[in-house]
């Protein structure tokens, strides 16, 4: 790759952050949207239809979809935690909360009434784009579709069962919608935005409530990240590639045998080597085969240059967990690697949480 072209590209993706570095707040609705706002109908019709085997809380489904039990994940929603074994209600971000229970006893309640005694409920499945994705824990990202038509999804956030959680990305089918509902409901105090939700009455009664003041300037600055990259990538389709996805770091392989690339990745955590360089491990889909995550490498006569970083933090809830990392990637010792030495071939991908 010719230096010329390098800098080309560079100044491609500034170009590219920069335009989704602008709006660093989320969209305020105005009064029309807030009234207009109540379980508008979905703006395409659902590509499946399929019968609901068990609710298992306000976002989490599982349906039986070509004979097979599947899991779902609904986009853009995160209902509070219920209480059960495999949740900490300690937890910072996502404790089990009272509000979290009604909300699982709420969604049981919803689905069965739409279908008569002994009947499973069908509803519809969208994918934003066509495009099938699963979460980290092998769930259906998608949107369910109820049988009136209306997006399920949305009127969760609606009714203030959910915020619109934008911690993986802002909607790219309805983000005005998502931003709206939020406005309406929090106007209302409905939900999670009331005051007096998870306050308990009882002395010894459960009392967590969950963070959204601090917890939404950090989707906030995450979902801004992943705008700058999907600009990026829109910009150099060949040459930007999301870490998250193996597939894509080994076509990421390929490419840098003749050019430079751009990964895009969160920071899983860090490793100080024994020969004193610092490797930043990228977050993978593949959680179980992390060979085929991709690791940074920053060699130890380099590390000062990556001061400013705090990498060793990177990786910590309430910060930017989002780089782009410049180089080639090549096949290391323990999988993918991508090896930076100037402060250009690493940074962040978006803005510090606002506090």
């Amino acid at each position: 790759m010719t230096t010329h072209r390098f800098r080309a590209f560079g100044f491609a993706l500034a170009l590219a952050a920069l335009g989704s570095f602008a709006p660093a707040q989320t969209p305020v609705a105005t009064a029309t949207q807030v009234a207009k706002t109540r379980s508008q109908p979905l703006h395409a019709a659902p590509t499946e239809f399929v019968e609901i085997e068990r609710v298992v809380d306000g976002d989490t489904l599982h349906v039986i979809r070509d004979g097979k039990l599947v899991k779902l994940r609904l986009e853009n929603v995160d209902t509070e935690e219920k209480f059960h074994g495999g949740t900490d209600a300690s937890s910072s971000t996502k404790p089990s909360t009272v509000f979290g229970e009604e909300c699982a006893a709420w969604a049981e309640r919803f689905f069965a009434d739409l279908a008569p005694p002994g009947v499973k409920p069908k509803v519809g499945l969208f994918f934003p784009g066509g495009r099938e994705r699963l979460d980290m824990y092998g769930r259906l990202l998608c949107h369910v579709v109820l049988p009136d038509g209306v997006d399920f999804n949305l009127k969760l956030v609606e009714l203030g069962k959910s915020p619109y959680f934008d911690k993986y990305g802002r909607s790219e089918f309805c983000h005005a919608e998502f931003v709206a509902a939020q406005a309406a409901a929090r106007a209302k105090e409905l939900g999670i935005w009331n005051p007096r939700t998870n306050q308990p009455t009882t002395a010894g009664a459960p009392s967590a409530k969950r963070p959204y003041a601090k917890l939404q300037p950090w989707w906030e600055a995450r979902a801004i990240a992943i705008d700058a990259f999907r600009a990026a990538r829109a910009n150099e389709p060949e040459r930007v590639f999301d870490a998250d996805e193996p597939e894509a770091l080994a076509r990421a392989l390929e490419v840098s045998k003749e050019h430079d690339v751009c990964a895009f990745g969160c920071v899983e955590r860090t490793f100080d080597e024994k020969d004193g360089s610092l490797t930043v491990l990228f977050r993978t889909q593949d959680a179980h085969r992390a060979h085929r995550a991709l690791r940074v490498r920053i060699a130890k006569r380099e590390r000062a240059n990556f001061a400013a970083l705090d990498l060793e933090h990177r990786g910590a809830e309430f910060t930017q967990n989002y780089l782009f990392a410049r180089g080639r990637v090549v096949t290391g010792a323990r999988g993918f690697e991508l090896h930076v030495a100037a402060p250009t071939e690493l940074t962040l991908a978006g803005p510090e949480p606002a506090h």
